[in-house]
């Protein structure tokens, strides 16, 4: 039994449809096929329903997915032993934040990390707070990064940026001209806002807590068009400072200060408790925090040349 039919076979499974499956692994329909009815002859037990336009699984597929699951975990298990007997770190690293971290601070922290280990492969996966929880605790990734707090006694949580949300307006925008901005003030104008997301539930926390009302003019799942509209003049939102330094120096926006508004946005690097992590894994770790995990989770300071 070759891996990769466990590993087809779980994305079908997923993705409840051979072509997806295809896309998601960049192999052709005909590929998926032959693979999961190599798999069914060797099990001699079929684990797909293929009538209609979606594919089910059936009883036995049903029960053999746990086993899949474990044996390719195993798998990489055994890769990584393999692989830590290397002595410099190689391989690859999958990392899941949101588009705004993705963006703007990931860079600084993949720029610090490639200086030092070039063979080490990493690949960004752009996702919503919720889904990055999610992909690490399923160890689709290796490693996520969200806003604080995180409560799961299961993740290891540690704060690697510091931010907070600032309002901020357009260049010219009638806020500018007054000394004092109070919640209510801001309230008066159209706001642009995030769809979803951590930095919503603040926002929308924020206003209740104040019973302000604010005008929505404008939903939008991206960050950069979020700002491009701000810019523009479309309207003013609450975002990471670190968002718009750049806009800030060169005079397109503001940052307007809001009386009684504090809303810190500090950032942590997420990983399995469980999960021990590679030699790529705690170079990775140990570049981004300063400090190195050692197996049971915990972390001790990385030592440094006098």
């Amino acid at each position: 039994m070759y891996f990769d039919w466990l590993n087809t076979f779980l994305e079908v499974a997923r993705e409840k449809s051979f072509s997806r499956a295809g896309e998601k692994l960049h192999v052709t329909q005909p590929s998926i096929s032959a693979q999961i009815r190599s798999l069914e002859t060797h099990l001699g037990h079929r684990l797909f329903d293929r009538g209609g336009r979606k594919v089910t699984l059936t009883a036995s597929g049903r029960i053999f997915i746990p086993f899949a699951e474990e044996s390719l975990l195993r798998f990489k298990h055994i890769q990584a032993a393999l692989a830590d007997q290397e002595r410099t770190p190689r391989g690859t690293l999958t990392v899941s934040a949101n588009d705004s971290t993705a963006l703007y601070v990931l860079p600084l922290l993949i720029t610090k990390f490639k200086k030092k280990y070039p063979r080490v492969v990493l690949n960004i996966v752009r996702a919503e707070r919720s889904k990055t929880l999610a992909f690490v605790l399923d160890r689709e990734v290796d490693f996520g990064i969200v806003s604080l707090p995180i409560k799961d006694p299961r993740l290891h949580v540690e704060l690697i940026h510091e931010d907070r949300l600032v309002l901020v307006v357009p260049a010219a925008h009638p806020l500018t001209l007054l000394e004092c901005v109070t919640l209510s003030d801001a309230a008066k104008h159209g706001f642009l806002v995030p769809k979803e997301g951590r930095r919503r539930e603040l926002i929308d926390h924020l206003f209740v807590r104040n019973k302000t009302a604010r005008r929505i003019t404008m939903e939008l799942d991206s960050s950069e068009l979020l700002k491009r509209l701000i810019v523009a003049g479309l309207g003013i939102s609450f975002m990471p400072r670190i968002n718009v330094i750049d806009e800030l120096n060169q005079g397109l926006v503001q940052i307007i200060d809001v009386k009684g508004v504090s809303i810190p946005r500090n950032l942590a690097l997420i990983s399995r408790n469980d999960m021990p992590l590679t030699r790529a894994g705690n170079a990775f770790f140990a570049s981004a925090t300063g400090s190195a995990r050692d197996a049971a989770g915990s972390k001790k300071p990385v030592k440094t040349k006098a």
